[in-house]
């Protein structure tokens, strides 16, 4: 299956059309085909969305794959709570061995948890999973009650979860691949789908100058820390041992890589498929002098992590434009509800 993963992928992001991604167009086709119809089912109130009490930011991408999604949750719920929201967060948990809804505390396994929101309950905000986003956030606010926004890591769409802002997260290198919907190309939904959500982002490289009517977003790399005993201080040079390896089972592992060739990172590197569930033997490499991963990584590590393993957590930096739009309509979007919505129960069609 990793085979076939990373087949589509080189034929997704490929400069020219492949002959895979021409054969799988007529797939798209019935694809696509079928989206429309479930969103317009929503649109027309033939499907109803569920209506929370509180406002929904919805995090997500119209295509396959990480495109920062996560750092950028982390870094909006903290801006909130910056200026005096207490904000929570759903997710579907991507890769967990069950769907039932359940928060999520530092410490859990990441097979029950996901790996994605660990990371995100590191932020001390209340984080809840499940398959179900609307049961999700109607239990985290039955254990959170003082909640007021919640944020919803992916699930642009997950239509069954009515939204009052919708940003949508697009990888500055990669941008759309070839343009094809699934499974010809990387696409949920029609580039045309970006036009409909309040705010583009665009993950950089480097920190530009806003291009347009999109936000742009960096990841900056933090400190070090090792897996297996957070007090231990990192030592440089473990970069540039050719002895060390670096590990990552990201959507787009390359961009880790390059961050380490930054550092000066002489190592060899080893690409793992995304959300992918480690052994102990994954990441024995008994000659390494270090196994370098990300923090995504180092959730699923941490049971058997060794002093050898060390992460490089990342933090977002976003537009300060992005995060006013953000409070602008989280506060509209209150105000306009009122106290007509019963705390717990409500639905309503999603916005169109």
């Amino acid at each position: 299956m990793s085979r076939l993963a990373g087949l589509l992928t080189r034929s997704w992001y490929a400069p020219q059309a492949t002959a895979l991604s021409l054969a799988l167009l007529p797939l798209s086709w019935v694809f696509g085909a079928c989206a429309a119809l479930r969103r317009a089912g929503y649109r027309r109130g033939v499907f109803h969305g569920t209506r929370l009490p509180v406002p929904v930011v919805i995090v997500g991408n119209i295509t396959v794959g990480g495109a920062g999604k996560t750092p950028l949750v982390a870094a909006i719920a903290a801006a909130l709570r910056e200026r005096g929201f207490r904000p929570g967060i759903v997710s579907r948990g991507y890769g967990r061995r069950s769907d039932d809804v359940r928060r999520v505390v530092v410490g859990d396994d990441a097979c029950d948890a996901g790996d994605e929101p660990l990371i995100l309950a590191e932020t001390g905000v209340p984080v809840w999973v499940g398959a179900d986003r609307p049961a999700a956030a109607r239990a985290l606010l039955v254990d959170s009650p003082d909640v007021d926004v919640i944020v919803s890591d992916d699930g642009l769409q997950h239509y069954a979860l009515a939204r009052d802002v919708e940003i949508a997260v697009v990888d500055g290198d990669r941008a759309l691949g070839n343009g094809h919907l699934l499974p010809a190309g990387p696409l949920r939904e029609p580039a045309s789908r970006l036009a409909s959500v309040d705010a583009v982002v665009r993950l950089r490289s480097t920190r530009t100058p806003r291009d347009g009517a999109d936000y742009s977003m960096t990841q900056v790399p933090q400190p070090w820390r090792n897996v297996a005993d957070p007090a231990r201080a990192f030592d440089a040079g473990l970069l540039r041992d050719p002895a060390a390896v670096a590990i990552a089972g990201i959507a787009h592992p390359e961009r880790f890589f390059a961050v380490l060739t930054a550092q000066g990172f002489a190592g060899r590197t080893h690409a793992f498929p995304d959300h992918y569930a480690y052994s102990r033997d994954d990441v024995a490499f008994p000659a390494a002098s270090a196994v370098l991963m990300t923090q995504k990584d180092a959730v699923k590590c941490r049971a058997f992590a060794d002093a050898r393993m060390w992460m490089l957590p990342i933090r977002a930096e976003v537009d300060r434009a992005l995060i006013e739009l953000v409070v602008e309509k989280v506060d509209g979007s209150q105000v306009a509800r009122d106290a007509r919505v019963p705390r717990h129960e409500g639905t309503a069609d999603p916005r169109p």
